[in-house]
């Protein structure tokens, strides 16, 4: 290879790097290997995901309760079998910070009361952490209860769970 050839290898390089930072600094990080999602640069934190349980033949008493994943109550609802897009829903679940009267009823709405009919779905967070060397502790927080009727916060939680300043 002679020195015309090298230089604009070189000068290739140059360009691939600095069009690769480019992307990588205009889009959040979302350019792999540098992404932000959880498989590639977090491993080992804590992480949250929602699920829908039916509670429906669950008692009362049993419902509300934290627990490990393990000992949950209630089979899961695969969402998009109500036409529920499940990261949709998951985003709705872990990003809303005040849940209003007008949050919990656009829940609602997304599931749909004709879908819902006599049932009792519970809306539950999922949360893992690492244990240890080698394990993952999952608990699953019960979150909100939706019914034909509307939707019900856990009381066993604390208003400062559901409202995170602002308005409500």
């Amino acid at each position: 290879m002679n020195r015309s050839e090298s230089g604009r290898a070189m000068k290739l390089i140059g360009i691939v790097l600095i069009v690769f930072a480019a992307l990588v600094a205009t889009h959040e990080g979302e350019f792999w290997p540098f992404s932000i999602y959880p498989m590639f640069s977090q491993a080992g934190n804590p992480w949250t995901r929602a699920m829908v349980l039916d509670v429906t033949d669950i008692p009362d008493e049993e419902i509300w309760q934290q627990r490990p994943l393990s000992e949950k109550r209630g089979d899961p609802l695969p969402v998009r079998s109500v036409g529920v897009d499940q990261i949709d829903y998951s985003n709705f679940i872990s990003k809303t910070e005040n849940w209003t009267q007008s949050r919990r009823e656009a829940l609602l709405e997304m599931f749909g009361r004709d879908n819902i009919g006599n049932s009792r779905w519970m809306a539950v967070k999922v949360r893992g952490e690492p244990v240890g060397d080698d394990s993952v502790a999952v608990t699953v927080k019960p979150w909100l209860l939706l019914t034909r009727q509307g939707v019900e916060e856990n009381p066993f939680l604390d208003e400062s769970d559901y409202f995170r300043g602002g308005d409500h």
